[in-house]
């Protein structure tokens, strides 16, 4: 009985968590039929209960799509990618490593340590959509939650002078790929307890040696009293990224003041 309990509660969270991914592939058209979509596992919280989610999403939603489930190994000592290939044997879905040496050109280019967040991102970035590219992926979906959008739009706001976010759909320049975040309107909170209840094991989160980024985690613990003392004000702001009035902000690019 103990164990059955964890189990419904698991259930009845997946299909509240689904639903979240439904209304957001629909309201952002986000994959339809005939596409192939690419999702991209890193061993985290939030890859993992992506590729649970969108197995759980296809098979109830209407459209025929593809997707196969993507790591892309950087190379960093230590990681357990066992633990990658363990939780992949019980996902019905084609399973994919590739590797890129990406640890060594950090090393190599950021000695110090220095702004080698930002030179990984780039890095890990083109890797994954020259992977899509060259293997037909019309999509990449990745794991981006509700916070990690509000966090981004904090992170321009305050600290780069812009009111930019982290958008759930983007068509990328080329136009051969449209990157999409299929978890926008769930909340990192519900993919804690998910993947709580799920009993995942995740990859230690600070392999490369770099910690979080101070500004990030400066923002992390904004959102953090937020959520405590004022429920309800992170996801205003979400809703306020699609709910956007130009002519009552300052930007003559978007109003012909």
């Amino acid at each position: 009985m103990d164990e059955a309990k964890p189990r419904k509660q698991r259930e009845k969270l997946r299909r509240h968590l689904t639903w979240r991914v439904a209304r957001a592939i629909r309201e952002y058209r986000m994959v339809g039929e005939g596409d192939r979509v690419m999702l991209c596992l890193s061993g985290g919280k939030d890859s993992l209960t992506l590729v649970d989610l969108m197995v759980s999403y296809r098979r109830q939603c209407k459209e025929r799509f593809e997707m196969g489930v993507v790591f892309l190994d950087h190379g960093f000592p230590g990681f357990p990618e066992a633990l990658l290939h363990r939780h992949m044997a019980f996902v019905d879905l084609p399973f994919e490593v590739i590797r890129q040496d990406i640890w060594k050109t950090l090393k190599e280019k950021c000695p110090d340590g220095k702004n080698m967040c930002a030179l990984c991102a780039r890095l890990r970035r083109g890797a994954l959509y020259a992977h899509a590219a060259a293997n037909g992926f019309s999509h990449l979906a990745l794991g981006h939650h509700m916070d990690d959008m509000v966090e981004t739009l904090l992170l321009n706001l305050f600290y780069g002078g812009m009111m930019k976010g982290m958008p759930p759909k983007l068509v990328t320049r080329k136009g051969d790929l449209t990157v999409v975040r299929p978890m926008a309107f769930v909340a990192e909170g519900d993919v804690l307890r998910y993947l709580r209840l799920a009993g995942y094991d995740t990859a230690p989160r600070d392999l490369c040696g770099a910690g979080e980024n101070e500004k990030r985690r400066e923002v992390k613990e904004i959102l953090a009293g937020w959520r405590k003392h004022h429920p309800g004000r992170v996801e205003k702001i979400f809703h306020g990224m699609g709910n956007v009035v130009p002519s009552h902000l300052a930007d003559t690019s978007l109003f012909d003041f």
